[in-house]
């Protein structure tokens, strides 16, 4: 079966990786197709692309980029031919339907040859004679006539690109196929890592380890890529690719798997007295600030010494807005499971059970409606404060119309026993996932953690070290409750973490933590940039670092909406902090000095 091989080069200012990093996030029309980079021509300019396209009868989908480019030539029917043929043009930039967008301000340049590798390894160049017999394509050469049609255009000496789009018909079942191979897709890749931190936490709960189990996957999975990526680099990339779908998943979703210990909040803080908790508010305002602060200018201090120039980091992919169907399916449950939870409290075996459906999609709509709101909106009503007060709602008008209480239903909302488990326990349920996750975040941008080392450890270090005994020295200093310190000591670490952290403390409030956490990053989403600004912090990396040590997730995203170049400092910094926070906690000598400044 003949294979047909297509060389073009795409010259945009983005730099030679734009098309092999962003091909694979876009969906495929047609069947049989193969790609891969290679360098351009030694007579091209060095900022474009060469990509080779490889077609045959049982190759794997090809890319709406390049179905939509068809290239019109001609396959003769003697397998001991070959047709060659080499131009080069200038192209008018790409219109707003194609892959490369005029927001690109990108211009192809073609560097275009087709070339007809016969089964025999004979070939023969183009003639006159050939063109003229090669007017078609055999049905039974693998090759759809609508997709892929040669012809000799004799009136125009370049031959030009031709964009279409695949039929219409043949599209829909695509798009259909596509879509229920995509959802399964996601199923496994995500079932895989929420068994694998499940299986850990059985393994670790049995061996009496108090180490947090997903940080140890995390260790695992990544030392499995660097290994492949070192011995059998496709396999490497296969596995990222395999996992993607999962960790766009989490990466959408992540703010709600913060939100239970905001929902419950009224039972977390109904013992604590007012006077407490306005020392906790004065620790978590002050101690942020002073987080932000040391990590900031401990990054412009080693990047003075190492003086390293920055380099475009791995384009990280961002999931896809909510839509109209999502909102109208999520309000069709929450009305239908909350009548029926009003009617039949037991349905399901148990109070917690019943109302976990209208709680849960009460929470996601909440999510939803805040994610949508103006960005000026969300400075003042975060979509986290939104989400939670949706799902407060939700819990008292129930409790109101049942006659149960508020209290009542928001026990029901995080039960913490898996025999029984509510909306919350759901949700949280997903942050060793998130954990899990670092291992691929960390290995995609492996490139740039190893030209940036001295700034990026050295400045996670000295944050999170100080983060932890600066927030020990000030309850002290205040006069704070010693159990109220040591919960929140860990509160410039992501809420996974930060849990597996206090749980090597005695006598501390998890739930307390788990709300100081997201408290920190909401006002880290909030107020970054302007702090940033007052700070005179301008480089990047020492903008993400800062943000990232000081407020993780919810301050990670606040400043790469609107900072993109910042946001692989933002999330390799992320990741660390929790991990070596976790690590020299993990370290008794240290859990002991703590304690001992807490008094």
């Amino acid at each position: 079966m003949p294979d047909l091989i297509l060389d073009f080069r795409v010259e945009i200012p983005y730099g030679p990786n734009l098309i092999s990093n962003i091909l694979p996030s876009f969906s495929v029309v047609h069947t049989n197709s193969t790609l891969q980079e290679r360098p351009a021509p030694d007579n091209s300019q060095k900022d474009g692309s060469s990509l080779s396209l490889s077609l045959s009868k049982n190759s794997p989908p090809l890319p709406r980029f390049l179905a939509m480019a068809i290239i019109s030539a001609t396959l003769h029917h003697s397998p001991s031919r070959l047709f060659n043929h080499h131009r080069r043009h200038w192209e008018k930039p790409f219109s707003s339907s194609s892959l490369i967008s005029p927001s690109c301000a990108g211009r192809i340049q073609s560097f275009a040859s087709s070339r007809l590798v016969c089964s025999d390894g004979q070939s023969a160049d183009k003639s006159p004679s050939l063109e003229k017999s090669c007017s078609g394509i055999r049905n039974d050469s693998g090759f759809s006539a609508r997709f892929l049609q040669m012809g000799v255009e004799k009136t125009c000496s370049d031959r030009t690109l031709l964009v279409k789009s695949a039929s219409a018909d043949s599209g829909g079942t695509s798009a259909i196929s596509q879509k229920a191979f995509g959802v399964l897709h996601l199923v496994v890749s995500l079932g895989i890592i929420l068994a694998m931190d499940k299986f850990l936490k059985k393994a670790f709960v049995a061996a009496a380890i108090k180490f947090p189990s997903a940080l140890f996957g995390m260790f695992c999975i990544f030392s499995v890529l660097m290994i492949l990526d070192l011995t059998v680099p496709a396999a490497a990339t296969g596995l990222m690719s395999f996992f993607e779908p999962a960790l766009l998943f989490i990466q959408r979703w992540l703010p709600l798997f913060y939100v239970p210990s905001l929902v419950v909040l009224p039972l977390a803080v109904k013992d604590i007295p007012a006077a407490s908790g306005l020392k906790i508010c004065f620790i978590l305002v002050g101690g942020w600030l002073a987080s932000l602060s040391v990590a900031g200018y401990t990054a412009i201090a080693v990047r003075k010494l190492v003086k390293t120039e920055m380099t475009d980091a791995e384009p990280m992919a961002k999931p896809s807005p909510f839509s109209s169907l999502e909102l109208w399916t999520w309000s069709g449950i929450f009305v239908i499971s909350f009548i029926a939870a009003f009617l039949y409290p037991t349905a399901l075996g148990t109070n917690a059970k019943t109302c976990l459906p209208f709680l849960l999609a009460s929470t996601v709509i909440g999510f939803m409606v805040g994610s949508g709101l103006p960005s000026g909106v969300k400075k003042i009503f975060h979509p986290i404060i939104c989400c939670a007060l949706s799902a407060d709602l939700a819990a008292l008008a129930f409790g109101y119309l049942s006659k149960s209480g508020l209290n009542p239903v928001l026990g029901y909302y995080l039960t913490k026993a898996s025999a029984n488990p509510g909306a919350g326990d759901i949700l949280m349920g997903f942050l060793g996932s998130v954990i899990l996750s670092f291992a691929f975040s960390m290995f995609k941008q492996r490139k740039l953690v190893k030209r940036h080392a001295a700034e990026i450890f050295t400045s996670v270090i000295v944050s999170t070290i100080f983060s932890l005994y600066s927030t020990a020295l000030a309850g002290r200093l205040v006069g704070l409750e010693p159990t109220l310190t040591v919960s929140i000591l860990p509160r410039c670490i992501t809420v996974a973490l930060a849990l597996s952290i206090v749980s090597l403390f005695e006598g501390a409030n998890s739930s307390v933590t788990a709300a100081v956490v997201v408290a920190t990053g909401l006002v880290g989403a909030n107020f970054v940039q302007v702090m940033l600004d007052r700070l005179n912090f301008r480089d990047p990396i020492a903008r993400g670092i800062a943000t990232a040590s000081s407020a993780h997730g919810l301050g990670t995203a606040a400043l790469s909406a609107k900072e993109p170049e910042a946001l692989p400092f933002c999330a390799i910094a992320y990741a660390l902090t929790g991990i070596f926070g976790s690590l020299i906690c993990s370290v008794p000598a240290v859990r002991q000095s703590l304690i001992a400044i807490v008094g």
